[in-house]
């Protein structure tokens, strides 16, 4: 008996302290990460419904409103019932699995890092509930309604879900070493790739691009753009999942990235048509932040300054060129935004977090070249997963609800003829 005391009194102070150390709640990041996820809905409800609604014609305004308000309630339950568990169960590489269903084991005293695991499913459904979100930019004024909630539904858990944990719930992406800190493939790219698919299937709004349809109301479009400014902070700085350095630079970078952004595509839009515009500088201003995203926290700010001004010159031509050129209508420029957006963030990322231009730097044994090489592999598998089930969803969505208004009725206008109201009586 005495030999066992004397060998548990040798032997246990080292098993215990190899004994992995059980996830310790830290009350300032969990204050933090309630505050983000405040902001980032924020975004969505109001800043994104006022940006969109403003852009659309008077007769479409409460249809763009009413949309953001029921995708924000659709996705909401669609995450407790099932999306928070593709995206962040722990299941295989591929997909999180079912055990997290209505979120089973989240309780009070359940941790994920270093907050309650409540606070990281509310933080993650709020990235769930922007991105479909953005793609309804891209068919405004011409949809129906139960055929856009339909497809919302199904293009979150098909496609967003599975990508979410891809890139960061442990999956395939994150182990082959992608760096996307806050959404540069699974929002951005992700959304503006749907977008742009349901641009071209469901074809253009009637009179376009003969017709003037310009923005009804830019005192709303400003409005929620710079709601949008101050919501990203939560967003990418958020990111970080703590009060800590990481999530300091990725606001400074956020900002200088929005900022840019703006700058750039207002010099370039005074150049070209000798005016500057208020719609082209808040433009600007959300291609910045769509932008430095994916690098918010790996780079530093002189990547920032970079990235920040390419966003603002690339998303530019890119807009006119395919309103003007290639005359697709993408109502509200979704994929040359945000897509364009996403795409070109996502490559830089992998050259400014070189520790050479005031990045993080590169995991060990990992060349610029290797590391842009996996961002680019991102990007691909990103654009071909979402452009292709984007297409395959939207034909089966149509199949069976219809997604496109009659002619007559998009004519009309969607306000009257989907809810019987009216956005202005004057």
């Amino acid at each position: 008996m005495k030999v066992l005391i004397g060998l548990l009194a040798v032997y246990a102070p080292a098993v215990l302290a190899q004994a992995p150390a059980a996830p310790k709640l830290d009350p300032a990041n969990t204050a933090w990460m309630i505050t983000a996820s405040v902001l980032v809905l924020f975004m969505t409800l109001p800043g994104l419904a006022l940006f969109y609604a403003g852009l659309v014609r008077t007769k479409n305004v409460l249809s763009v409103l009413m949309q953001c308000f029921a995708i924000t309630c659709i996705v909401t339950l669609a995450w407790l019932v099932i999306g928070y568990s593709i995206a962040f169960g722990d299941g295989d590489a591929w997909w999180g699995g079912t055990g997290k269903m209505f979120f089973s084991g989240i309780a009070v005293a359940t941790v994920k890092g270093s907050i309650p695991e409540s606070v990281f499913a509310m933080y993650q459904m709020t990235f769930a509930i922007i991105t479909p979100a953005l793609v309804i930019g891209a068919y405004a004024e011409r949809v129906r309604f139960g055929g856009m909630l339909l497809f919302s539904l199904l293009w979150l858990l098909i496609v967003y879900c599975p990508l979410a944990h891809w890139v960061w719930g442990d999956g395939w992406l994150q182990k082959k070493g992608l760096m996307d800190f806050a959404g540069g493939t699974v929002v951005h790219l992700n959304a503006g790739m749907a977008a742009l698919v349901c641009a071209l299937v469901l074809g253009r709004r009637r009179g376009f691009p003969e017709t003037q349809m310009a923005p009804h109301n830019m005192t709303m479009v400003v409005t929620g753009a710079a709601m949008l400014w101050c919501g990203w902070f939560g967003f990418n700085a958020g990111s970080a999942l703590a009060a800590d350095g990481a999530a300091g630079m990725a606001m400074l970078v956020t900002h200088i990235g929005a900022a840019t952004g703006a700058f750039a595509w207002m010099i370039c839009e005074w150049l070209r048509y000798e005016k500057p515009s208020v719609l082209g500088i808040v433009t600007g201003m959300v291609a910045g932040l769509g932008t430095i995203t994916p690098a918010s926290g790996f780079v530093g700010p002189i990547g920032a300054l970079v990235i920040g001004g390419v966003a603002g010159v690339v998303c530019f031509f890119a807009t006119n060129y395919m309103k003007r050129a290639l005359n697709v209508d993408d109502s509200l420029d979704v994929f040359p935004v945000h897509g364009v957006g996403g795409l070109i963030g996502t490559l830089m990322t992998g050259i400014f977090v070189s520790a050479t231009f005031g990045g993080i730097g590169y995991p060990d044994k990992v060349t610029m070249g290797e590391q842009v090489m996996t961002q680019l592999i991102g990007v691909v598998v990103t654009a071909v997963w979402s452009g292709v089930l984007t297409f395959i969803l939207i034909k089966l969505v149509d199949a069976l609800a219809g997604m496109r208004v009659a002619s007559e009725e998009e004519t009309e206008g969607l306000d009257t003829v989907m809810h019987n109201e009216k956005g202005y009586n004057l």
